[in-house]
């Protein structure tokens, strides 16, 4: 069976793929117009190359519609608290990234950099401080990894994760009670190769914003965990920019997120379109 990118929903720490999983933290404690441009850390790595040139950008309403309500809502993998409300940042994010490899840090602040310009209304950017930081991503050896997890969560919650999910990279996130989201944890492995770094470092640093949940059934997110992009495609900047509209607030309900959600998503669209120069 292949790893996977995993995320934890309302746990302690993070969530994670590739196989990936997440871990939706827990309530109350403890994750001019002109097209910009990739990092050249992503445009230069042929299978992320061979997938941009593949890459599917024209949706309709409703599937880009069907894929937000799937990530958005619920949580691939649940330790805690209520999963059934949007759950997102409310303010500033800002990202440390603890590790020795400074060719991976500096991969990671080009993602995150690319992330910040694709989502409209998220101000996300890395802090070097530790104590500024309200995402911190953990950068560690494959060999660690399972350590690294069991010092986080726990060892008996760490073999429920790697007996179930065998993680390559995790994520998650705590939320409080307006189900605001205070704290994300990531951890990516740093000695696998460029594609499954980037791979996991996009798809984990975007879910501990919020979409936390996986789907099988969405064949064009990342998060799905049978789907590897490597950067950052544009169903799910759809996605992103549909959660971090001021409209779409924490603790909607799925009703009352259906309300705005036509207003929300010409929006939206328009938005893609320019940062993305795409013809429809």
């Amino acid at each position: 069976m292949p790893r996977r990118r995993t995320a934890l929903a309302d746990h302690g720490p993070a969530g994670s793929r590739r196989r990936s999983v997440r871990l939706a933290a827990v309530a109350l404690g403890w994750l001019a117009v002109m097209t910009i441009p990739l990092p050249a850390t992503t445009a230069e790595i042929p299978a992320i190359a061979a997938r941009q040139r593949a890459e599917k950008k024209s949706f309709t309403d409703a599937e880009i519609i069907d894929g937000f309500f799937k990530t958005a809502f619920g949580a691939e993998y649940h330790l805690a608290g209520r999963v059934d409300r949007i759950r997102k940042y409310s303010g500033p994010v800002r990202v440390y990234a603890d590790g020795r490899r400074a060719d991976r840090k500096a991969q990671l602040t080009k993602v995150v950099g690319d992330i910040g310009a694709r989502i409209r209304n998220l101000d996300i950017a890395m802090t070097d401080s530790d104590g500024d930081a309200n995402v911190r991503v953990k950068l560690v050896r494959d060999r660690d990894l399972y350590h690294t997890i069991s010092q986080a969560y726990g060892s008996e919650r760490a073999r429920e994760i790697k007996t179930s999910l065998d993680p390559q990279c995790l994520s998650g996130f705590r939320k409080n009670e307006a189900f605001e989201i205070e704290h994300s944890d990531v951890i990516l492995t740093v000695d696998n190769g460029d594609f499954v770094f980037l791979d996991c470092a996009y798809e984990e640093l975007l879910q501990s914003l919020g979409p936390i949940n996986d789907t099988s059934s969405v064949p064009w997110t990342m998060f799905n965990d049978n789907v590897s992009m490597g950067y950052f495609d544009v169903y799910d900047q759809y996605i992103l920019n549909l959660l971090y509209d001021p409209r779409v607030k924490p603790g909607m309900t799925l009703a009352e997120v259906k309300a705005v959600l036509p207003d929300v998503l010409t929006d939206v669209r328009a938005w893609v379109k320019k940062t993305n120069n795409l013809a429809e």
